[in-house]
């Protein structure tokens, strides 16, 4: 391979300019609205896109935020979860899963992955709850690890792959648990509920869920935004009394607050959006069903993502495994294209939980993952083409990799890789 060769165009990891140009009279017009009415908080906007989303997510009630963290922070504190008690939820996510436990006075405690998901183990659920904790004489369900009540599950639907909800659901009602999902991965993905006989949309499941329209997600703002979706109307009426200072009215203050407003522009926006959210989501799964194909070519070197039978999933993320991460990436860095990790520290190994006092081990599925995975280019206006390209220098580089292991291999014993 030539290093002087003509690189072909790049392939980002991630197209946001191109949806914004193609919705740009549309988009542009939700801020000329904004402009002649001066409503720039709450107001119809807001209104309108809650009631749009809370029908997407086959929802009675979604609650705009200003973020997804403030999203999963008012669920858990609406639904019940108070200063003190434990939250289970698992290692392998984004921070801000726990930083909203946190921020709800909860106390995170962690429970390892399914390898093949990266979703939370039931199984492992099922340990934690029967072997790590211990119902007392008040039939309240106790952490050994921290001496404090465990009181809710937040399974987080990973890379837009819904967690295995059924059996999650099922110990929760066992051990009396209130459920919270974290959706901010996996806006419409869908999950067939074996006991309802139905598919069930990501949002739809729990006490109540939290999205985030972080920009790079499925359906963005063009800023931060969140909103919690739940069937509860008290626990609708309570999270939006905690986004607004408290306010149950105006300047009557039924509790202390947040300041965790939508603003009604980027409301406007991603009602816009939301509209093409369906599409959107049906050109990802075409573009991982287009990357499986591809991928058959490097069996047992690569690790595709696994969709289970129960699973619709959106393809948030295009997440794979491969033993040299590192190499692989900067092999497609040097192509110009692009590739992310999601994430590179298990939450139980960050220097933020050091606090908590797990080590290394303690959730192997986790920390191996953390290891492997790698994100491919992603999005929905991918081209096949492109993908090809993808696959051709993950091709070339495995290729490189085998002929480097075998004169390896026969390399004559020296000094110096006897001391190696």
């Amino acid at each position: 391979m030539s290093a002087s060769r003509n690189i072909p165009n790049s392939i980002p990891f991630l197209d946001l300019v191109t949806p914004h140009v193609e919705l740009e009279q549309e988009l542009t017009e939700v801020f000329r609205k904004a402009l002649r009415t001066a409503g720039f908080i709450g107001g119809p906007m807001v209104e309108e896109f809650e009631k749009a989303f809370a029908a997407f997510c086959d929802v009675r009630n979604a609650v705009a935020v200003s973020s997804g963290t403030d999203a999963l922070r008012f669920a858990l504190m609406a639904s019940g979860v108070k200063p003190g008690d434990v939250v289970v939820t698992v290692p392998h996510t984004f921070i801000a899963t726990t930083e909203a436990i946190s921020q709800a006075g909860a106390l995170p405690e962690f429970v390892d992955i399914d390898e093949d998901t990266y979703n939370m183990d039931p199984a492992k659920l099922g340990e934690y709850l029967e072997k790590e904790c211990t119902v007392n004489a008040a039939g309240t369900l106790m952490s050994h690890r921290s001496g404090r009540p465990v009181t809710a599950v937040v399974p987080v639907h990973l890379y837009g792959q819904m967690a295995d909800m059924d059996p999650i659901l099922e110990l929760a009602e066992r051990y009396r648990l209130v459920v919270i999902e974290d959706a901010c991965q996996a806006h419409g993905a869908e999950y067939f509920s074996r006991k309802c006989n139905r598919w069930m949309k990501a949002g739809s499941m729990g006490r109540a869920a939290a999205f985030s329209f972080y920009p790079g997600k499925n359906l963005g703002a063009c800023g931060e935004a969140g909103a919690a979706t739940t069937n509860d109307a008290g626990i609708a009426k309570t999270m939006k009394m905690l986004r607004d200072h408290g306010q149950a009215t105006k300047y009557y203050h039924d509790v202390e607050g947040y300041n965790g407003r939508l603003d009604a522009i980027q409301a406007g926006l991603l009602h816009v959006k939301l509209a093409y959210l369906a599409k959107w989501n049906a050109q990802r799964r075409e573009r991982a069903a287009e990357y499986k194909r591809l991928l058959e070519s490097v069996d047992g070197v690569l690790v595709p993502p696994c969709e289970p039978s129960w699973s619709r999933a959106v393809y948030h993320l295009y997440v794979v495994r491969i033993a040299d991460r590192e190499g692989l990436m900067n092999h497609l860095k040097k192509e110009e294209i692009g590739t992310g990790i999601h994430y590179p520290i298990p939450l139980h190994l960050q220097k933020a939980y050091t606090s908590l006092n797990y080590r290394r081990g303690d959730f192997p599925i986790a920390e191996k993952a953390a290891a492997q995975i790698v994100s491919l280019p992603m999005f929905p206006n991918l081209t096949a083409g492109q993908q090809a390209r993808v696959l051709e220098e993950i091709l070339n580089f495995t290729s490189m990799s085998a002929r480097k292991h075998v004169e390896n291999e026969a390399a004559p014993l020296t000094a110096s890789n006897r001391m190696a």
